[in-house]
């Protein structure tokens, strides 16, 4: 019941998403459904956690085979890199679209997408610290604007992908992210 929840949250929203929706999606009964959860708002909360961890699952899986720090900040670029034809996840990215849909109608839905978004923020700064660490990157260089910065061109790009029904902008965001790490971010012996 959980992954056809998340499946129709994530493609139609939470408020889009009817008791009647997740009936038709699961094959469950409304009397099956209320034995295991007291609310939609707690089956959206179930949801949303489940599809957070595929796509952090997909996330780590990218992440375990890049060698570098630019590399590891590329791996989540990686995973969503055919957003239009093959998501991480059925709908999209499952942050953007229960932080857009929850910021101001759905206060536990928001404050989920909030610690995602934290949780991400933290992974990608941790990395261009190593980074740092490493001599990989400049020692001046700022890793928390660098992280919000990779992760705004992400989501980003995931819309602009997603609404144009075309995987360009996210092949651009990639490259132009790869560009701006060579010519900003690393040391210039490692350029050489």
């Amino acid at each position: 019941m959980i992954i056809k929840s998340a499946e129709l949250f994530n493609r139609q929203g939470y408020a889009g998403s009817s008791l009647s929706d997740i009936i038709a999606a699961t094959g469950i009964q409304k009397g099956g459904i209320y034995r295991h959860f007291s609310s939609k708002d707690e089956i959206a909360l179930e949801a949303y956690h489940y599809a957070a961890s595929i796509v952090g699952s997909r996330f780590s899986e990218a992440i375990a085979k890049a060698e570098t720090a630019s590399e590891r900040l590329l791996a989540y670029f990686r995973v969503y890199e055919n957003v239009v034809d093959e998501p991480p996840f059925v709908g999209g990215c499952p942050l953007q679209n229960t932080a857009v849909e929850s910021d101001d109608t759905h206060p536990l839905l928001r404050e989920r997408a909030a610690q995602g978004l934290e949780n991400t923020l933290s992974a990608m700064k941790s990395m261009i610290q190593e980074g740092i660490r490493t001599g990989e990157f400049k020692e001046s260089l700022d890793a928390e604007a660098l992280a919000t910065f990779c992760l705004s061109l992400l989501e980003g790009g995931i819309m602009l992908s997603k609404l144009e029904g075309n995987n360009r902008h996210m092949q651009m965001n990639m490259s132009s992210l790869s560009a701006y790490l060579t010519k900003c971010c690393l040391k210039e012996e490692r350029l050489s």
